[in-house]
């Protein structure tokens, strides 16, 4: 059973981060089998807190859209290029399957091979030639071994139809001779004498001692079986290589990580039925044919920080949402079935996830504590924001008792590491810590850094005004940057010019500048967007 992947929105902060692992930790602890995940790169603040506590980084999760591995596809379905026909056409009679790949003795995808590519090439070949095995031999003609000296089994079929001396008149037997007779003793005899590749009896007919002697001698191979000679004829040719018919270029194949969507898209253009599967080393896993499509297990996912769609992973309508646990306004994620929707409104997710451990009785590890800690650290901006509720203030205490770390001084390092602003691009800044919003279907872009210095901001507000004025000609009615200053509890404001009016109006400024400074404005959850969308709204 796949792992259920539990991961916080698109622009990883250190709430999100922190929530992902530590809801994981908690469901594995509770029986369920769940791995966190990140569907970004992290940020200088999430990466000290890693980095102080020896975490390892979530990994990276680019989409959840089902893809061909989620289907029950035939696994395991596969010829071996040196198999017989014989054996081809009876696994495909066996499978009902039409087209099978076909790979080498390393299982590597080398093409596939239909009924009907058996049929035409059997209709319009030269069904004298045999370029098979030993063992091919047996196996189609359910024969015996009587003599054996070569794996490899090359040559032309001959099966004599007249008398004898007319046939050591007018057939020459040699080393690539595959003969086919009866109870022919004088061409069996001119057979093993000018030394054929392989005598095949048929009807069960045994060789004179003296043949054989010969025979051995002269390294020639001999199969005995029941068939009668039409029969054994026609099974020597289905005993060649099933590679002698497969095809490689004209066959379309797909890989397990191909998206379903894609898959099916293809289908429709290619009006195929059946696609070889391979791995990304080229080994084939088996055959995904169109009619498997809705045979589906859609991921399993749990959401943290978050429960809009457009903040979260690729592909979400495709995957099953068993869980939310989040601490925003409810967006607009819907689901088929009832689920779990924890939705509080508390300073942080972590404060939630500190009172399920409660609930479930559940002790948290020293290094558990410490990541929820700097998650209610961040959210709350050392409980100064005004989303800062009693029980935040409680579980931080408790927290950082737990985690053995006096949570003031190592909230001022938190935040010092996490404000540096060397070697990030205007943009990278911007989109840090950016979310999207629709209001009144206009789309709204709003991005928060949270420094203690913020002169490396400042020093370049012309760069981020001419950042953010390009950006919102990409949808966007209006964009913004708002400068946390951690020390001075408020926040300064750059803005896409075409807004003005938007934000002088949601804020209550008028002839609003780049740059202005709003005084106890910290929280874009409960102070930014709740006062652009009561205006924008209206």
């Amino acid at each position: 059973m796949s792992k259920v992947l539990v991961f916080g929105h698109q622009k990883p902060d250190t709430d999100s981060v922190t929530s992902a692992l530590v809801l994981s930790y908690l469901k594995n602890q509770l029986g369920m089998n769940t791995e966190p995940r990140v569907l970004g790169d992290i940020n200088n603040e999430t990466e000290f807190v890693l980095n102080y506590f020896k975490v390892d980084r979530p990994k990276f999760l680019n989409d959840v859209r089902l893809q061909v591995k989620d289907v029950d596809y035939t696994k395991d379905c596969f010829l071996k290029e040196n198999d017989s026909i014989y054996k081809g056409y009876k696994y495909m009679n066996e499978t009902s399957i039409g087209t099978i790949p076909v790979v080498d003795d390393k299982g590597f995808y080398k093409g596939a091979v239909s009924m009907k590519d058996v049929a035409s090439n059997l209709i319009n070949n030269d069904l004298r030639k045999i370029n098979t095995s030993y063992d091919n031999l047996l196996e189609a003609l359910n024969g015996k071994e009587i003599l054996r000296f070569d794996k490899e089994i090359q040559g032309n079929i001959i099966s004599p139809s007249y008398r004898s001396t007319t046939f050591k008149e007018n057939i020459k037997i040699d080393e690539e001779s595959v003969l086919i007779t009866g109870d022919r003793h004088a061409i069996i005899e001119y057979a093993v004498e000018n030394s054929a590749s392989i005598i095949i009896l048929t009807n069960g007919v045994k060789m004179k001692k003296e043949h054989l002697e010969i025979a051995k001698k002269n390294h020639v191979d001999v199969i005995s079986t029941k068939y009668d000679g039409l029969t054994t004829a026609n099974l020597v040719v289905l005993s060649n290589y099933i590679k002698e018919k497969m095809k490689s270029n004209d066959i379309v194949y797909i890989n397990e990580n191909d998206a379903l969507g894609e898959v099916l898209d293809l289908a429709n253009k290619k009006k195929y039925s059946n696609y070889p599967v391979v791995d990304n080393d080229g080994k084939c896993l088996g055959v995904f044919r169109v009619s498997m499509a809705y045979s589906r297990h859609p991921k399993q996912v749990i959401l943290v920080d978050h429960n809009e769609k457009e903040q979260s992973v690729i592909g979400l309508d495709e995957a099953e949402i068993i869980e939310i646990v989040d601490h925003h306004k409810i967006g607009n994620i819907g689901t088929n079935i009832p689920i779990n929707f924890r939705n509080m409104p508390l300073g942080c997710t972590e404060t939630i996830l500190y009172l399920m451990f409660k609930e479930h009785n559940i002790k948290i590890p020293k290094k558990y504590a410490g990541l929820m800690m700097s998650g209610i650290i961040s959210d709350t901006l050392l409980l100064t924001s005004p989303t800062t509720t009693e029980v935040d203030k409680e579980a931080l205490e408790e927290l950082s008792k737990i985690a053995g770390v006096n949570f003031r001084e190592y909230g001022m390092e938190m935040f010092k590491a996490g404000s540096s602003m060397k070697g990030k691009t205007i943009s990278e800044i911007i989109h840090g810590d950016f979310k999207n919003f629709t209001v009144d279907n206009q789309k709204v872009g709003i991005g928060q850094v949270s420094t203690m210095s913020t002169d490396e901001i400042m020093d370049k507000q012309d760069e981020f005004i001419s950042e953010l004025n390009e950006e919102a000609n990409e949808g966007y009615t209006a964009i913004a940057l708002f400068v946390t200053d951690i020390l001075k509890n408020g926040s300064y404001i750059f803005f896409n010019d075409k807004a003005k009016e938007i934000f002088e109006n949601s804020f209550g400024v008028s002839d609003l500048k780049q740059g202005h400074f709003f005084e106890g404005l910290v929280s874009r959850k409960k102070q930014i967007v709740p006062k652009l969308m009561n205006y924008m709204d209206n």
